[in-house]
């Protein structure tokens, strides 16, 4: 049987796609999320279906352009575990990767699923290299409770911390300008992370954190040491579209303020606004499998694992 490869039809597609974008990612997408997300950055995607001769859906690729720096790309590639081993994923892969290059691209990224190991093997006899294990983890707020918690928060305010949100700040473009030092320092501070810089500058993060619509100020909580007006900590939740959960997108403290428990106060925080504002029944995250100290702070909360996925990298 052959296969061949079309363009893609939002009309027909994307539910589909949404089911394979959940896998791949594991959590919820939908057909009304790809539609919203396609809308406002299609001129940045390339994607193709490939279909059997009957036109059933087989398998896609997405591959999304960094445009900040479009050397840089995201690469999605999916095969229909009943259509595997029979030349799809080299045919994807094939014709993706040679549109990539001839658009300059020169550094791919892609997330393998933890549950997929031909995925990996694929993937590595194509030049990536595995960079980190990432683990997921949920909370069912039934097995929350913050009242333990409150004692620190108050012993870290009268030590002169000042526990705060974008919200209360006023999201000003000089808050988003601290937020943007802070997260992009902690980041970089992740044990193996091997990244550089999240946004090469203030523009960049916020186009691709303050500007989007997931951005909810008042889940974007901060650590301010009122001796010196620095920001110290953060920790930031949201609710994607369509997704019945909460997520947190990243926890982090500078390097020099570890150790005063300002992580597990700050992220208690952020999951107060999701249970309380929000009224998820839960929160979901994603670990590196290097970063034991907030693997060990979520487990305390009573997160469960599940599922994880491997980031890989190729370079030309």
């Amino acid at each position: 049987m052959t296969y061949k490869l079309r363009d893609l039809n939002p009309a027909t597609d994307f539910l589909l796609l949404a089911e394979w974008f959940t896998l791949l990612e594991g959590q919820v997408n939908t057909e009304s999320g790809l539609n919203n997300y396609w809308g406002k950055h299609k001129d940045h995607i390339f994607t193709a279906i490939a279909v059997d001769q009957q036109g059933e859906q087989v398998g896609f690729y997405w591959a999304l352009i960094n445009k900040f720096q479009p050397d840089k790309v995201t690469l999605y590639l999916y095969v229909n575990p009943r259509f595997r081993c029979k030349g799809i994923g080299n045919q994807l892969f094939d014709d993706v990767f040679k549109l990539l290059i001839r658009n300059g691209c020169r550094e791919f990224k892609c997330n393998v699923p933890e549950e997929d190991p031909d995925g990996l093997v694929f993937m590595s006899h194509r030049g990536f290299e595995q960079i980190l294990h990432s683990i997921a983890m949920r909370l069912d707020f039934k097995d929350f409770d913050d009242a333990p918690y409150q004692p620190n928060i108050a012993t870290l305010e009268d030590a002169g911390f000042q526990f705060t949100s974008m919200e209360k700040l006023g999201n000003t473009i000089e808050a988003q300008q601290k937020l943007y030092i802070l997260n992009d320092t902690t980041v970089m501070d992740t044990p193996l992370w091997r990244g550089g810089h999240c946004w090469n500058t203030f523009e960049e993060f916020q186009s691709d954190v303050c500007n989007q619509e997931w951005f909810k100020p008042g889940g974007q909580m901060v650590v301010i040491d009122n001796s010196t007006g620095a920001w110290v900590a953060m920790s930031a939740i949201t609710q994607f579209r369509d997704s019945p959960d909460a997520y947190n997108l990243f926890t982090g403290v500078e390097k020099h303020y570890r150790g005063k428990k300002l992580a597990q106060v700050v992220k208690v925080l952020a999951l107060k606004y999701a249970r309380d504002v929000l009224k998820t029944p839960g929160v979901r995250t994603n670990h590196n499998t290097a970063n034991s100290p907030m693997i060990t702070i979520d487990e305390k909360f009573g997160y469960q694992f599940l599922p994880g996925s491997f980031a890989m990298l190729k370079k030309i």
